[in-house]
């Protein structure tokens, strides 16, 4: 039997190459006469530099930048291998995500993505004249805002006063100056991998439905959707951008900012990940996927790894299994698409703590019990 094992992390535990050693350890387990081929992804999100780096020989930058509160953070950024013109590919996450603060100390109206910005500026310097921004995990809701000033945009007030950091200032703004902008931008292409189908605003954008998990009360969710309305209607009076179009919300408007101002395009971060590693190639011969990631729910509908995942394999007809920390509500949708069964990792009723901890070696145990039972079926149909 041929298994190709294609997940995406499992956020705050284990990166994607991670998971995907655990499964295929627990699978030979219990199934030691299989094949395994190890396939990490990422869908925008954190692991898009590395999987793609990995896929095309090329190589990690680190500077030091600003983090998503002001405080200076080491973040990374690839240079890939191959022909054509040199592409960076930057992870919103590295410079300004959510994991680089504190729970408690979490400020969606203050966050910014300034730093994100300073690591597209720098790999301009190096001559990189195509981007792919993953924007998945970020901190902030600036619609993207603190990019473009890293990039030499100015967003100024009434008074002619450029605007500080956050979405909390954004009702401020009067106009926007670009002829600042790095001068590398004019000739650059920039493409967006998304995870999210968000509009900027409205009761499915940036502000509801991720303003909360990054710190964000009720009231402050309405001010933020209130203000990145307020930008998109600035924005609307000089240049072509729609705030409505799927994934403008995305990394807390920063779809948006690389759409409507720097001319970007929205693509499925997975498509772009998938393409890179020769998803469709390796399984052509397979029996079996096992994909997942940290939860599967409804969201992950919306251009998640393992959905995108399971698209390709129905094409040829494939099975495929998700596996999870945590399976979410709407996760029946997920089967309702195709997929063949879904199973979470977490033997019983355990803390945050203990299951992240844990999760290894839950899904070495995981991937153990579904060979056995897979091999089992196998022989028991034969």
């Amino acid at each position: 039997m041929r298994v190709v094992i294609a997940p995406d992390s499992f956020k705050g535990s284990l990166s994607s190459p991670e998971v995907a050693a655990a499964l295929e350890r627990g699978w030979l387990l219990g199934a030691p006469d299989s094949a395994c081929v190890r396939v990490p992804l990422a869908d925008g999100g954190e692991g898009t530099v590395q999987a793609l780096v990995d896929a095309t020989g090329g190589r990690l930058e680190t500077r030091r930048v600003t983090g998503p509160l002001g405080a200076a953070v080491d973040a990374a950024f690839g240079l890939l291998g191959g022909s054509g013109p040199l592409t960076a590919v930057v992870e919103v996450a590295a410079a300004s995500g959510l994991t680089l603060v504190e729970e408690g100390s979490r400020d969606a109206g203050r966050a910014t993505s300034y730093g994100t910005g300073e690591l597209i500026a720098a790999a301009l310097d190096l001559g990189a004249r195509r981007l792919v921004i993953g924007l998945g995990g970020s901190a902030c809701t600036d619609g993207g805002v603190g990019l473009l000033q890293a990039l030499g945009a100015r967003f100024v007030d009434a008074g002619g006063a450029d605007l500080g950091h956050g979405g909390a200032v954004l009702g401020d703004l009067a106009d926007i100056d670009l002829t600042g902008l790095h001068p590398a931008l004019t000739e650059c292409e920039v493409v967006a991998a998304c995870d999210v189908d968000n509009p900027l605003t409205g009761p499915r954008g940036a502000a509801a439905v991720f303003g909360p998990q990054k710190g964000a009360d009720e009231a402050t969710v309405a001010l933020l959707d209130d203000h990145l309305g307020h930008l998109a209607g600035v924005v609307a009076e000089r240049f072509d951008a729609d705030p409505s179009v799927p994934g403008s919300g995305a990394a807390g408007g920063i779809g948006f900012a690389l759409t409507g101002l720097l001319g970007g395009e929205l693509r499925p971060g997975i498509d772009l990940v998938a393409d890179a590693v020769g998803l469709d190639e390796l399984l052509t011969d397979a029996d079996l996927v096992l994909t997942g990631e940290g939860c599967l729910d409804a969201q992950s509908l919306a251009g998640k790894a393992p959905v995108g995942v399971l698209r390709r394999a129905r094409e040829r007809g494939l099975p495929v299994i998700g596996v999870a920390g945590s399976l979410g509500e709407g996760v029946e949708e997920i089967l309702a698409a195709g997929m063949t069964a879904v199973v979470s990792v977490v033997p019983g009723v355990v803390s945050l703590e203990e299951a992240l901890g844990s999760a290894a070696v839950n899904l070495e145990s995981t991937g153990r019990a579904l060979a056995s039972i897979w091999s089992a079926a196998g022989a028991a149909g034969s």
